[in-house]
């Protein structure tokens, strides 16, 4: 049997790949724009009709399918949703107790899902198949082959509108169980409104990147910002585990060349995409771009292979001794660790990078202080004040390594909005940590 007869042997409908699964079972999905949303609203389908019942289902960022079907209330208490990185589609359901939030470094997740978690199926969208056998993971590679490997079910929603991108995001027919073919524009994640920060922070942030530098980009607006004011560096590499729309620019404009890149030189490496119809287009069949599993690209050791790497991530709340909340409000989980830490630590053991977490000094219209004496209790640390490189905010950056708790408080106050800085000094002594 060659592979297309495989392919047709295994061709099925939404509704007759997700028959076989059972009561029970625990389900991993590809995440953000790779959602397979034909397949998560079959299953969705067969809970409302009362023929599933208890399963579990995973993912991270979950966006459109998964909120319009497995999130739907008529739904709850048949899927229960686990999810290992919270985004606006399951944010309010993690807050009502509806849902449980797994907590995971995001290069860890594949052993977790290999070693310690028991998948039963896993469902991905992949792009249409060569004649080699093989489908491209597009814009969801990072856990996925570990979920492939693990579950005794798996099934690819075959969709023309996936980019087949280069590097190890690979899955063959062999290693399916049905195929449905469906096509469907692949979710899109529009660019944050630029915020008057974003461009300060941007600005300050791009004066510490060196032309020749590789760089880890997260998403949002400070990261925009950074973006815009890298329009005239040159040499630059890209080592991220999310590939966003304004790396596409950096690419084309011939910014970020990757040609003095010591890791994967000359391609840009990600995990994971999320953007426009324009960057997947961009992906697509691109020689300069490989994807490969975030136990790879996340791996510490890695990213610490690209000389010169400087990663980019946003924080929520700082305390004065640098403890960094990155995703949730007090007890109140809004994101997840995700790669946070895994770049903090890995742009620092680069040599010569940097690890950066940018924030803007205030929130709720500038009434609250993102700097604060200590975290609101309950809060997360993402980053632990030992991982802690750089800081930077609209009001400069302060690097805290090697620094003690007294130069940690002064730098920190440093960065504050001025009209918090006297209550934060006070709030310092108190502390005695000046």
């Amino acid at each position: 049997m060659d592979h297309w007869d495989s392919y047709r042997a295994k061709l099925r409908t939404a509704e007759e790949a997700v028959a076989p699964i059972q009561d029970g079972a625990f389900i991993v999905q590809s995440m953000a724009a790779g959602e397979p949303g034909a397949l998560v609203e079959a299953i969705a389908a067969r809970a409302r009709a009362g023929s599933l019942r208890d399963v579990r289902m995973s993912a991270l960022i979950p966006m459109g399918a998964s909120a319009r079907s497995i999130f739907a209330p008529e739904v709850h208490g048949a899927i229960h949703w686990e999810s290992f990185f919270v985004g606006g589609a399951d944010r309010a359901l993690v807050a009502s107790g509806e849902a449980l939030v797994i907590p995971a470094y995001f290069h860890q997740i594949p052993r977790l899902i290999t070693d310690y978690m028991d998948v039963d199926v896993t469902l991905v969208s992949v792009s249409p198949m060569d004649d080699h056998g093989y489908m491209s993971l597009g814009v969801s590679v990072d856990l996925m082959p570990a979920a492939i490997k693990k579950a005794t079910y798996v099934v690819a929603q075959v969709n023309a509108a996936m980019p087949r991108v280069h590097g190890t995001g690979f899955v063959h027919i062999s290693d399916l169980d049905a195929v449905v073919e469906h096509d469907a524009p692949l979710p899109e994640l529009a660019a944050p409104a630029a915020r008057p920060e974003d461009e300060a922070i941007g600005r300050i942030i791009a004066e510490m990147i060196p032309d020749g530098a590789c760089i880890q980009l997260g998403i949002g607006g400070m990261p925009n910002g950074v973006a815009r004011n890298l329009m005239d560096h040159r040499h630059l590499g890209i080592h991220t585990e999310m590939f966003v729309e304004s790396m596409v620019d950096l690419i084309t404009s011939g910014v970020a060349d990757g040609s003095r890149k010591t890791f994967h030189p000359g391609r840009a490496v990600y995990t994971f995409a999320a953007g426009t119809r324009r960057m997947y287009d961009f992906l697509d069949n691109n020689a300069a771009i490989e994807a490969h599993p975030v136990s790879y690209v996340n791996l510490p050791a890695n990213i610490a292979k690209n000389e010169g790497l400087v990663s980019v991530n946003s924080t929520m709340e700082i305390d004065l001794t640098g403890q960094c909340c990155s995703e949730s409000i007090g007890t109140a989980q809004y994101s997840g660790t995700g790669g946070q830490m895994d770049y903090a630590r890995g742009a620092f053991d680069s040599p010569g990078g940097k690890s950066i977490l940018a924030f803007y000094s205030t929130a709720k219209s500038g009434t609250l202080s993102r700097v604060v004496p200590t975290l609101t209790p309950g809060a997360v640390v993402t980053t632990p004040r030992t991982e802690v490189h750089w800081l930077v905010s609209e009001y400069g950056a302060a690097n805290l390594k090697g620094k003690s708790t007294r130069e940690r408080a002064l730098a920190i106050i440093g960065l504050a909005h001025p009209q918090f800085r006297d209550e934060l000094t006070n709030a310092a002594r108190t502390l005695r940590y000046i």
